[in-house]
């Protein structure tokens, strides 16, 4: 805040009134309500103005000096809002609570809500397709604590971990909107630039605290029914999530109904790098086409859409879950059965979100009437459903019970197609309630209403000069001839005389004049009760829907994965507790979508015996899709999915690693090779021998030798030391010979044949080492100058030459040696060594053509 707030004293009443707001809220953006307008002032105005491309004006001034303004219509703003938020920012929003006319200052202005990234419910300011999740973090040496709740679901979770690659970890499969944590800890340098990062103060993650707030939140003596009492960490960090978003929502979170628990050690772990790698639910880009969820995610609802994703960045260990699942889709495949549940499914609407701004009454008359739709779609589908016999769509169907009384009351209270908002009433159906229809009735038709009055007196009167009018001065009257005026019945009553005319009221007329003058407004007042008391209905029944739509979303999910395996020629894996992985006709299933020719499917064989496979091949050949392939088959199979093969046996894997690509991080200060080694480094540690591994091009970033000596020798810790199923890909020749130094380490390659100087990659991969990697052909497909092809052909041809003359035998299980020049080395050679060290006077002729001999062999 600039100068100007320093004093409140010598700023308008108004200004006041805005900088005692604004003090509150000093790192957030304040729309300050003022008629059809949200203004912003001072800094607030110039920040808004850049990020929103909005005019930067002057309202006057205050304490001398003109006050930067920016504003936006009040009717618009949410588009606006949305914009901010998605930059990072947070917004408090500023309602004026009194009544500008009986207001003798400035009208009394309140905080309404504070809108942050992590704690939206409106759905202009969600996608649809992801989870929007608030979480907060605290620590204790390298044991970390995390609370997560997605405020749009009620979704509310618990986790521990240990060490910061484990942090890592969950923060990418989480991707947090907003993340509070303990300003005193040193989680700051962990988070890095990531956006939404608010410190709290360390009295926010008190304990004792925040174990009252949850035990208030759930209504229970204390918290040892949801299991989380020795999660001390993670219950701090709760209670400081629960604080900020009761404060940040200006209401109770009725829709927060229990705590989940997640353990890792109950998935299949992933770390960022993997998750990056795999391209799970975005391609290397960021963005989504390409990505394994954009050809698996074909969900009827968005809640599906979510819960599919929350699936794939949390693969399970649990063999019965996963086997569970894989027989309801079985079910759902027999006679396309898949089919007519998902037609019904489109009926149903986003009733997650919905039921959330249900429970923060903020639900909007759209969202009443699609969840309408929904409930009335529900019959249907549970007919459909009792003609299963898998246990799990059983389960399903008995949790996505009828609601039929309260489809019936939707049906009944609100209007096909109602407006967006509830502002200006006309959301309440016809018949609803008699008084709002009398309201209506008055407002809409009082004409109809005053003629009919005229044709009634005139004919009980008979008196012929009597007319019904109204003026607004006087409101309505009877009005009689000065002729006929003494005729009026007794129980007129003289409201005015004028020159010709005597007007009259009634007991009847006074009574409309009443209901009629304010009938408008009493009507939008009423609509606007019975709305709110709908609410309140329908928020009484949330657990039962709540635990409906959860059920419709693994509904949706389960249907989606039917037919995904009907259209995609997908078959079922056979689910082992044994350490194996034999797929027989794998493909990878993003690329072979993608591809306008046939895809080569392969086999991929790694059992107790063969726990390593050395690919080697030509650039181009494959080897990238080969290897993620295997690993993303392997994560669908841990989702309960069927899997793009012709069959497959899976034992379940703790871990998948996965070190591929090359990248830097120039903002931590890593370079390509520190990016490398660190990721190799973590799977080291880390990978067990229920893991599976990938590894490409290990060593590539530095020297021949180095490179060489680092991908030998990690390949041969993994090998004797872990025991992991490793895919261990390689341009490195001299790693062929692994094989014979280490048990279960076996070489495959991926075929290519060149005819004519030209490269036709087979992409089919065969038992033993490629012959050669063809790299000068792939450098000429990629468009390399031909005069340069044709001088690396010459200089292969000169370095072959010297290799075969100067090749010698590996021994022991040392890497062998490169036959390359190491360019970083600063080691002079042997025959200059020797040279430097020669005095040439005292050799007899004889000694110098020896030496001349022994020297040439060196070279």
């Amino acid at each position: 805040m600039t100068s100007q707030s320093s004093s409140f004293q010598n700023h308008t009443p108004m200004m006041q009134q805005y900088l005692r707001i604004k003090a509150q809220h000093p790192e957030q953006l304040v729309f300050y309500r003022m008629g059809d307008f949200y203004e912003l002032f001072f800094d607030d105005a110039k920040k808004a103005a850049e990020l929103l491309d909005i005019s930067l004006t002057a309202r006057g001034k205050s304490a001398g000096e003109p006050i930067p303004m920016a504003g936006v219509p009040f009717h618009a703003a949410e588009n606006y809002i949305a914009r901010l938020v998605r930059e990072g920012e947070s917004v408090v929003i500023c309602e004026q609570i009194g009544d500008p006319a009986t207001s003798k200052g400035p009208v009394e202005r309140a905080v309404a809500r504070i809108v942050t990234p992590g704690t939206l419910s409106d759905e202009a300011f969600l996608d649809e397709h992801r989870d929007n999740l608030l979480i907060a973090v605290t620590q204790s040496e390298a044991q970390y604590g995390i609370a997560l709740v997605d405020i749009s679901s009620g979704r509310f979770s618990l986790l521990e971990v240990s060490g910061d690659e484990a942090l890592q970890s969950e923060l990418e499969r989480l991707k947090p909107s907003e993340i509070l944590y303990n300003e005193e800890s040193l989680l700051k340098s962990l988070l890095g630039d990531l956006k939404g990062i608010r410190p709290q103060a360390p009295w926010h993650f008190e304990l004792e605290s925040a174990e009252r707030q949850l035990c208030q939140q759930f209504n229970v003596h204390d918290l040892s029914g949801f299991g989380c009492d020795h999660l001390k960490l993670a219950l701090a960090a709760a209670g400081c999530l629960l604080q900020y978003a009761k404060d940040t929502q200006r209401s109770a979170l009725p829709h927060i109904r229990r705590i989940q628990i997640e353990q890792r050690a109950e998935s299949v772990v992933l770390d960022a790098a993997t998750r990056k790698n795999l391209e799970l639910d975005s391609n290397l880009n960021g963005g989504k086409k390409g990505s394994l969820a954009s050809v698996i995610d074909k969900c009827r609802t968005p809640m599906g859409s979510r819960m599919l994703r929350r699936w794939i960045n949390r693969p399970l260990r649990n063999r019965d879950t996963l086997l569970a699942r894989q027989d309801a889709i079985r079910w759902l495949l027999e006679g396309y059965g898949y089919e007519d549940l998902r037609d019904q499914l489109r009926q149903i609407g986003d009733m997650e979100r919905i039921l959330s701004r249900i429970a923060l009454a903020s639900a909007r008359p759209r969202d009443l009437e699609r969840l309408k739709l929904s409930l009335q779609a529900l019959p249907e589908i549970q007919l459909l459903l009792r003609q299963s016999d898998a246990a799990r769509i059983a389960e399903l169907s008995d949790q996505a019970a009828e609601h039929s009384n309260l489809a019936n009351l939707l049906e009944k209270a609100i209007v096909e197609n109602p407006p967006v908002v509830i502002r200006d009433g006309g959301m309440i159906n016809l018949g609803y309630d008699a008084e709002l229809d009398e309201l209506k009735g008055l407002s809409e038709n009082a004409g109809a209403y005053l003629v009919d009055l005229e044709n009634r007196e005139r004919e009980r009167t008979g008196l012929s000069t009597l007319k019904v009018g109204y003026n607004r001065v006087h409101g309505y009257y009877i009005e009689l001839g000065r002729s006929q005026s003494e005729q009026a019945p007794v129980e007129y009553i003289r409201r005015q005389t004028l020159k010709n005319v005597e007007r009259f009221i009634t007991p009847e007329l006074k009574e409309f004049e009443d209901k009629a003058l304010s009938a408008k407004s009493r009507a939008l007042a009423r609509e606007k009760a019975l709305y709110e008391k709908l609410i309140e209905i329908l928020a009484q029944h949330l657990p039962q829907l709540q635990d409906c739509a959860s059920a419709l979303s693994e509904l949706d999910v389960l249907t989606n994965l039917a037919e995904r395996a009907a259209s995609q020629n997908y078959t079922a894996p056979k689910l082992t507790e044994e350490p194996q992985i034999s797929i027989c006709g794998g493909r990878h299933p993003v690329v072979e979508t993608v591809l306008d020719t046939p895809f080569v499917a392969n086999n991929l064989e790694l059992s107790e015996q063969r726990r390593m496979l050395i690919i080697t091949g030509p650039n181009m050949g494959g080897k990238s899709t080969y290897m993620r392939q295997a690993a993303l088959i392997t994560l669908l199979a841990h989702i309960g999915s069927y899997v793009p093969a012709d069959s497959a046996t899976i034992g379940i894997v703790d871990r998948i690693f996965t070190r591929m690509g090359s990248s830097d991080d120039l903002a931590g200060g890593r370079s390509t090779f520190m990016v490398e080694m660190t990721e190799t480094a973590n799977i080291l540690h880390n990978a067990t021998d229920r893991s599976l591994v990938l590894m490409d091009e290990v060593g590539r970033g530095t020297s021949t030798f180095d490179g060489l000596s680092l991908a030998w020798s990690c390949a041969e810790h993994l090998a004797r030391n872990v025991g992991a199923f490793t895919l261990f890909a390689t341009h490195y020749f001299e790693m062929t010979s692994l094989p014979e130094m280490a048990d279960h380490v076996f070489n495959v390659h991926l075929n290519a044949v060149e005819h004519n100087d030209h490269i036709v990659f087979m992409h089919e991969v065969l038992e033993g080492p490629a012959s050669q990697s063809y790299g000068l052909q792939v450098a000429k497909l990629a468009g390399v100058p031909q005069n340069v092809i044709h001088n690396a052909r010459g200089k292969l041809l000169q370095l072959e030459e010297s290799s075969q003359e100067q090749s010698q035998p590996i021994t022991a299980s040392l890497p062998p040696q490169p036959l390359q020049n190491d360019l970083f080395s600063s080691q002079p050679h042997p025959v200059v060594e020797k040279l430097n060290s020669l005095s040439p006077d005292e050799l007899t002729p004889r000694q110098a053509l020896d030496l001349l001999y022994e020297l040439k062999g060196a070279l």
